[in-house]
């Protein structure tokens, strides 16, 4: 009987790793390389005469983010608290670096050369955010429920949303980092009401810029979102233009059926989509995989986001659980978005899918979030669950 016991106790202490967390990011990691190499192998080998041109790159950052990412996932999460302030303050400092050393892009001038390495600080900022908005939570306490702590926690994340609008003109990033701020004050303030005010405020903003720029349509000023509008609105009258791209997308969604082309099939890859391994990957594996492997696909990222539910419930305190619940935002807005700009469902807008679409700067900060999200899934005990 004491032998029991003893056996009974040690299990309690013994240390939960969510491996079924760590399965699936591995699986979205392994599909992304295969879907990056079906997506890009044409437009590499004619740009670069490498058909493996993208594959190399991101496999290198893929390899680099998963070793950081067990290291992170080794250090207890509390250690990075200490560093939270000082995050916000690199966020702000690498997206004002990007006016004098910024480098252009399709573009855009959005990334710094770092060692080498193109670093994208809008991907820092998510990252900075997170961690000063799970501290400031924790600092502020109940005061965060108060009409003065719920406009502190709306005000804080502004000046970085601002700054990577304006400094990088990345309208996308800056929604995200937004959202992700929303939401993490949507979990620490039970008070819905306000969310309801706030969604109905936006709501009623977005249907007056749409009203206004379709008013407006054709007259000189519009600028390019003006335009991105009216062709989500009507991708067939700007199919030579800012529609091309979104028709382009929907004929590769259509053409694949339930069960798709087959993977390396698509035909909208062949110089017919731009950029299809970035924001439009999603598209291909509609083409390739077809309804089928689409749902496969959104089936991950929800059983990802039921393991970060399971930690942040189960968490020893409210900065792990803050801490989850910001990378949780994080990645289910980003894949929201990009689903609903590959669909037309919202104006076009460039928007990553995580893990698959290709973009080092995105691959490695997401595997550091996961990796902080596994520290903190490490603090819990088998008690607990």
């Amino acid at each position: 009987m004491t032998d029991r016991r003893m056996k009974k106790k040690e299990k309690q202490q013994e240390v939960f790793f969510d491996y079924t967390l760590l399965f699936i990011v591995l699986f979205l990691l392994g599909f992304g390389l295969v879907m990056l190499f079906s997506t890009s192998s044409y437009e590499a080998y004619l740009q670069f005469g490498d058909s493996a041109y993208y594959l190399k790159k991101q496999v290198f950052s893929t390899l680099l983010g998963l070793v950081i990412m067990l290291f992170v996932a080794c250090i207890p999460y509390h250690f990075w608290e200490r560093f939270a302030t000082l995050g916000y303050v690199v966020s702000i400092a690498l997206i004002l670096l990007i006016i004098p050393f910024g480098i252009e892009a399709n573009g855009a001038k959005r990334w710094l050369n770092v060692f080498g390495i193109s670093l994208q600080p809008a991907e820092v900022a998510k990252l900075g955010m997170i961690l000063f908005l799970a501290s400031l939570v924790c600092r502020m306490g109940r005061k965060v429920r108060t009409g003065k702590g719920f406009l502190t926690m709306v005000l804080v994340p502004m000046p970085i949303c601002a700054l990577v609008y304006i400094v990088t003109n990345n309208l996308s990033s800056a929604i995200i980092i937004l959202g992700i701020a929303v939401l993490m004050l949507f979990v620490a303030s039970p008070d819905y009401k306000r969310f309801v005010l706030i969604a109905l405020a936006g709501v009623a903003l977005c249907a007056l810029v749409i009203f206004m720029i379709v008013n407006s349509a054709g007259s000189d000023g519009m600028g390019f979102r003006g335009t991105r509008i009216l062709a989500w609105l009507d991708p067939e009258a700007y199919a030579s233009d800012k529609g091309f791209q979104t028709l382009q997308a929907l004929y590769a969604i259509g053409s694949g059926g339930i069960w798709g082309k087959g993977l390396g099939q698509s035909m909208q890859k062949l110089g017919f989509l731009p950029e299809a391994q970035n924001d439009m990957i999603f598209s291909i594996i509609c083409e390739e995989l077809g309804l089928f492997g689409a749902a496969a696909v959104i089936l991950l990222f929800l059983l990802l986001i039921w393991r970060f539910m399971v930690i942040a419930n189960n968490s020893t305190d409210l900065f792990g659980a803050m801490l989850v619940v910001g990378v949780m935002g994080h990645i289910a807005i980003q894949v929201i978005l990009n689903i609903a700009v590959v669909t037309n469902t919202i104006p076009n807008t460039g928007i990553s899918l995580p893990f698959i679409s290709y973009g080092g700067s995105s691959v490695l900060f997401l595997l550091i979030e996961i990796g902080i999200v596994l520290s903190v899934g490490r603090g819990i005990r088998f008690k607990d669950l």
